[in-house]
Formats: structure tokens, C-alpha cells, sequence
């Protein structure tokens, strides 16, 4: 199949057991069913691409109206994600098609995309693995970032100094995970390893 790659959703962390006995670390992924809601071509978009969208749990009277008749176009309710993946052809493909985990069979390695726990505001010791000040003999610096300014020059703190701030809620990809099995039936795919993101947090799945 053209499409090679998936929006899912992270289940959580598993393992499973080769053939000669020993455990492999898993994170079970719900890839799919995912139905096309929009086609690019060479000709009429300089490109060749699908959208494919995810997560019809969404309420009709909390989705956009224009992205509503965007969406009746493929014949799909209302999705929660939507997302472009790169084909080399579109030809086979149509709007409302159902795109299933069997299009990564044969796929040894895969790279997932998340976003990462948002913990919210943190201090320096959470955020950057500062070592913190003395605690005892009356120190009242135990968990403060200390000294962040400059000399008279050039008498600023630079940027991207670590300070405290958001910490977590942000994107990531991980590659080169290995495909340890997938369960057609299910819409089920075992990858080994861990991926970013919390339980029953949404991910783009794709060949590596």
C-alpha cells in the first residue's frame, strides 16, 4: 500500500516473550482505522500527499464548521486529528478509504511521534537536573538556581539560560523502533521501547 504511516493512539507499556523466553519491553500503540478525508496530487497541489484523519469521539457541536464540510467531502463525521503523510502515488487511493495497521506490515522499523508529559511549571532541580544548594547549617538555598547575571560586561543573562519554566507538553520523535508484532484484528502494533506522550495519548506512526 501507498501510505506509509498511521495516526494511533498510546495504550500504554507491555511485554512480550520471544521464542527462546525472553521478555521484550513493548508499547502497545492503537494504529488506525484511519479514513482519508483528503488527497494531493502533482497536478493540482505540486505534490503527492494524503490526510488522514483520527478519533471519531469528537462532538459535531464542538467542531468548526469549515473544517465540518472539509470533512463531508470523505463522508466522515467529526475526527479529532487530522494529518498529512507523503505518498509516492495516489493512484488506488480514494476519500473515505479506510487505511488499516496491515499497511505497515512487512515494516521493520518504524519512528513515532508524541508530545511529552506536560508537568507544568518546574524549578531548575525538576527541569534541568540541578544539584541545589547545601541543606543544612542554616542554608536557606536548598533549591534555587543561584547566581544567573554577569560581570559590567556584558552585563546580561544570556539566552537559553536554564531557569525555571514549562516543563513537558512538548513534541517529540523517536526512531528506529524495532516492530515487534502487529495484530490486524485489533488494529494493534507492538514496538519495542518506549515513546513520548501519556496513556491514551495520541502519536503519528511511521515507516522509518
Amino acid at each position: 500500500m501507498a501510505v506509509r504511516g498511521l495516526i494511533g493512539r498510546k495504550l500504554g507499556m507491555s511485554r512480550v516473550f520471544d521464542e527462546e523466553g525472553r521478555s521484550i519491553p513493548v508499547t502497545v500503540l492503537q494504529c488506525g482505522p484511519c479514513p482519508i478525508t483528503q488527497i494531493k496530487s502533482e497536478e493540482r497541489d505540486g505534490y503527492t500527499a494524503v490526510q488522514l484523519g483520527f478519533g471519531n469521539d469528537r462532538k459535531e457541536k464542538r467542531t468548526p464548521k469549515p473544517l465540518l464540510g472539509h470533512l463531508q467531502k470523505s463522508g466522515t463525521g467529526p475526527l479529532r486529528v487530522l494529518k498529512e503523510f507523503s505518498v509516492d502515488t495516489v493512484e488506488g487511493l480514494e476519500l473515505g478509504q479506510q487505511i488499516t495497521v496491515s499497511a505497515l506490515e512487512g515494516v521493520a522499523k518504524v519512528k513515532v511521534t508524541g508530545w511529552t508529559k506536560g508537568r507544568g511549571f518546574a524549578g531548575l532541580m525538576k527541569r534541568h537536573g540541578f544539584g541545589g544548594g547545601k541543606a543544612t547549617h542554616g542554608s536557606d538555598h536548598h533549591r534555587r538556581a543561584g547566581t544567573i547575571g554577569m560581570h559590567q560586561w556584558p552585563g546580561h543573562v544570556f539566552k537559553e539560560h536554564p531557569m525555571s519554566g514549562r516543563y513537558g507538553n512538548e513534541r517529540r520523535t523517536v526512531r528506529s523502533l524495532d516492530v515487534v508484532r502487529i495484530d490486524a484484528d485489533n488494529n494493534l502494533i507492538f514496538v519495542k521501547g518506549a515513546v513520548p506522550g501519556a496513556r491514551n495519548g495520541f502519536v503519528f506512526v511511521q515507516a522509518n
